[in-house]
């Protein structure tokens, strides 16, 4: 029986996602674990493997595709001499219509995902939902038999990737004797919810072309990675309570510390950044004030107990912010050693999800810009970030009121107010500024 190959949710947060090329051809033959081919996501380009074996008998989704939807069919496989289906292929997103003239942009359009024409061909890929609501992800073979025998997939454990159920998991629940599932009677239908006033929308992109229709200019189609950064961080601005605690840290120490640690370590390789300072500062400062480590989780806090510190890292059209986990832990070199591997690999947009996903405190640094001081956005679900600005010798009043001068940086620690209370984040951003003016104390 032939079965369709869906998008693939390669990560919790994804909806959809482009497919960048195919690595297999109709005809080809396939196992489980093989490669079938890239899918870009809003932050990284990874293979997506097969779960079942078969023969490629048709490709629905073209590769170059934007949009592609997660659970949205893209490949027909099917056993060896079993003919494919007949039908239309899928077409997963609507292009974006083009400009009425050269300087005009055209409306905003949401990509949509069309259902696949009915065909008589037995060709199923109906994505089953727990008792919860919540979507079961399970590959189309493992579907199939699970229906011939009657059993709830919604009691099964998936070993394959993310989680998702798998050939074996069914022979398992075969073999281990799994109660068939339960005819589901159908849902009473609750009153609809009254609907809430809508927030004023901005001018169209239509309405903003129009200011501008006499001005050359050149349109710059959203992608991905833009589209999430908008809709994250326009969230973040709206729905978290920011405030902001500012300080002024003395780096004369530091700097002098890191001069005579890099004449240390050159023979092993070893450049330390202020940056790699600065996490460590702030991951000691986590445990020294361990309610300041934590999330928002809705209708709850989290407090983590390791320090896993985000990292902003600026990538070509957006950025990356890719997490030290144990940073608390992990000596200066090792933390250098793992920004400089996460920061390469960012840019190259070859970072898996796991590694920039997770943490409760983030980082960005504008300082070698010139930057002297700015305000960050934090980063849902985080409790905090700290933005940092470049050193700067400027006159300062010494503890003997002699003045002296002094290299001298400001940071600004953007707090959600939910989660961290002023008093608690005063105390955070000065841990940061005992530790970075102290630097060898942090080696205890």
């Amino acid at each position: 029986m032939a079965t369709e190959i869906l998008m693939p949710a390669l990560s919790p947060t994804m909806e959809e996602g482009k497919l960048a090329k195919w690595l297999v051809k109709e005809g080809d033959r396939v196992e489980s674990g093989d490669i079938l081919a890239e899918i870009e996501t809003d932050k990284a380009t990874m293979e997506f493997e097969a779960v079942d074996e078969g023969i490629i008998g048709k490709i629905l989704v073209p590769e170059g595709t934007e949009g592609v939807k997660v659970n949205t069919p893209i490949a027909i496989l099917v056993e060896e001499g079993e003919a494919v289906p007949e039908g239309p292929a899928a077409t997963p997103a609507a292009p974006a219509a083009a400009p009425a003239a050269p300087t005009q942009a055209p409306a905003a359009t949401t990509a949509a995902t069309s259902a696949p024409a009915p065909s008589e061909a037995p060709v199923r890929a109906v994505a089953p939902a727990s008792a919860g609501g919540q979507r079961i992800f399970a590959s189309p073979l493992a579907r199939r038999l699970a229906a011939e025998h009657g059993i709830d997939l919604a009691a099964l454990a998936g070993s394959g990737p993310h989680g998702r159920i798998v050939k074996a998991d069914i022979e398992r629940a075969l073999a281990q004797g799994v109660a068939p599932a339960a005819a589901s009677a159908p849902a009473a239908q609750a009153p609809a919810a009254p609907q809430a006033a809508a927030a004023p929308a901005g001018p169209s992109a239509a309405e903003v072309a129009r200011l501008y229709e006499d001005r050359p200019y050149e349109e710059v189609p959203l992608d991905n990675m833009r589209k999430t950064i908008a809709a994250r961080l326009s969230e973040a601005k709206r729905d978290i309570p920011h405030f902001y605690l500012r300080r002024e840290i003395r780096l004369d120490a530091l700097l002098a510390f890191r001069a005579q640690l890099n004449a240390t370590l050159a023979d092993r390789g070893v450049k330390l950044s202020v940056n790699d300072f600065i996490i460590k500062a702030a991951a000691l400062a986590l445990q020294e004030v361990p309610d300041a480590n934590a999330v928002w989780a809705g209708d709850r806090i989290l407090r983590l107990k390791p320090s896993d510190v985000a990292v902003a890292v600026a990538i070509e059209g957006g950025l990356f912010t890719p997490v030290i986990r144990d940073a608390e832990t992990k000596s200066l070199s090792a933390i250098s050693a793992e920004m400089k591997d996460l920061a390469a690999r960012a840019r190259e947009r070859k970072l898996a999800p796991h590694e920039y996903q997770g943490g409760s405190f983030a980082i960005s640094n504008l300082g070698m810009y010139g930057i002297d001081n700015f305000d960050a956005v934090i980063n849902p679900p985080h409790g905090s970030i700290l933005a940092v600005g470049a050193g700067v010798r400027k006159p300062v009043v010494g503890d003997d009121d002699t003045v002296e001068v002094a290299t001298v940086m400001s940071v600004t620690l953007s707090v959600d107010h939910r989660v961290i209370d002023g008093a608690l984040g005063a105390e955070f951003l000065a841990a940061i500024k005992r530790n970075l003016e102290n630097p060898m104390a942090m080696l205890a």
